[in-house]
């Protein structure tokens, strides 16, 4: 396929190119997660600020004890419920990232897999006679640089793989514990009534 130096040259720089675009676009893509994270947390955090206050306000105006402990225990549920919403959105944008991550990484790979082919059946084809150990290491080189980068793009599927993991293990945690926190709170309220 390269016949000649400016051929190869030509190869190298359109796989460059394309690394160059890949990686761009992926950092584009972080950047982006990263500032719907920011405002997600922003917009729960402000939610909860204002939940927590009128709550307070709420229960400051109770005319008793047993009045209190219904408050309370009528307030866990929005905030289970909150936390479930705030898991299933960032679980939605990191989704998307690892959607993003792997279309690009499959495309890039192809695209290398293509390149490198070409690269290799050219060496090959064009070798003198008496260059064969040459030609293996340059091989060798770029199967090694090829299987590095199957590598991390494995890892990089694998980590993200892994903090989803890690937020439904959160959820599950969170509605664990808000649901032990509701039986807990009904269990207050009806000893208070009694």
């Amino acid at each position: 396929m390269f016949t000649n130096p400016e051929q190869f040259a030509n190869a190298t720089k359109a796989l460059f190119e394309f690394q160059l675009e890949t990686f761009n676009t992926l950092t584009a893509r972080a950047v982006q997660g990263v500032e719907q994270v920011v405002a997600l947390n922003m917009a729960t955090a402000k939610s909860n600020m204002a939940d927590g206050l009128a709550t307070g306000k709420e229960i400051s105006q109770a005319a008793d004890p047993k009045a209190t402990m219904s408050l309370a225990a009528a307030k866990v549920q929005p905030g289970v419920a909150g936390a479930t919403a705030y898991n299933q959105q960032l679980g939605a944008i990191i989704a998307d990232i690892r959607e993003e991550f792997t279309r690009a990484a499959d495309a890039h790979m192809a695209e290398a897999k293509t390149n490198l082919s070409a690269l290799i059946y050219d060496v090959t084809k064009n070798v003198r006679p008496g260059s064969e150990n040459a030609v293996q290491i340059v091989k060798a080189a770029i199967d090694n640089a090829f299987t590095g980068y199957e590598q991390v793009t494995k890892a990089t599927k694998q980590a993200v793989q892994s903090v989803e993991e890690q937020i439904a293990k959160a959820n599950a945690l969170v509605e664990q514990k808000a649901a032990e926190a509701a039986k807990a709170a009904g269990a207050a309220a009806n000893a208070s009534n009694g």
